[in-house]
């Protein structure tokens, strides 16, 4: 099996814009922290956005307002969103399911968000899916990553969690984003339906 394509990152960057570009209608963006994915968004979304951190989200509603987006942020966690069911057409995320503290009640949260047929569009550091030595350095890392990178677990996979939340997956793309001087950085980009 050949290895998941090296990129760096100003190409992990195109991937990220067009796989967020592809939002449509009421956008539910959990993890929104400072507002980094407004730039991607179709300027005719209506943006909702979650952020537990009280800093990052003060930067995001001046963001927000920037950009046009009206909704005040939640202050609110992936795993208990405040909204209810069938209430967004589009979930998207980057690099938060790294960080919950429960992949499996996120993934159930975002299915029961979204109308049947709503997206979710998500970006993800994750854990390499073959070899020995990578793997190995991720578990041996992510205590540290945990506590001094935002809570980022890099030996996670969320794609048992989502699968068993009922998305359909539309597009699963792996790819290893250079990180020197250390070793690539495994991310997902991942685009599921909700069941109709």
């Amino acid at each position: 099996m050949s290895p998941d394509p090296l990129i760096d990152d100003d190409e992990l960057d195109d991937l990220e814009r067009e796989l967020i570009g592809r939002a449509r209608g009421r956008v539910l963006e959990i993890g929104a922290g400072r507002g980094e994915n407004f730039g991607a968004l179709p300027p005719e979304v209506r943006w909702q956005g979650l952020e537990p951190d009280a800093e990052r989200r003060a930067e995001l509603a001046q963001r927000a307002r920037e950009w046009g987006h009206e909704a005040e942020p939640m202050d609110a966690v992936a795993e208990r969103v405040p909204l209810g069911e069938a209430s967004v057409d589009t979930v998207i995320g980057t690099y938060v399911l790294c960080t919950v503290a429960d992949v499996a009640a996120a993934a159930r949260e975002m299915r029961r968000v979204l109308v049947p047929g709503g997206r979710v569009l998500l970006v993800e550091h994750v854990r390499a899916p073959r070899g020995r030595v990578l793997p190995l350095v991720q578990r041996l890392a992510t205590p540290f990553t945990v506590r001094w990178c935002g809570g980022c677990h890099q030996d996670r996979d969320p794609l048992p969690a989502l699968r068993a939340a009922g998305f359909a997956e539309v597009e699963v793309r792996h790819v290893r984003v250079r990180d020197r001087p250390l070793l690539p950085t495994p991310t997902l980009l991942y685009e599921g339906r909700a069941p109709v």
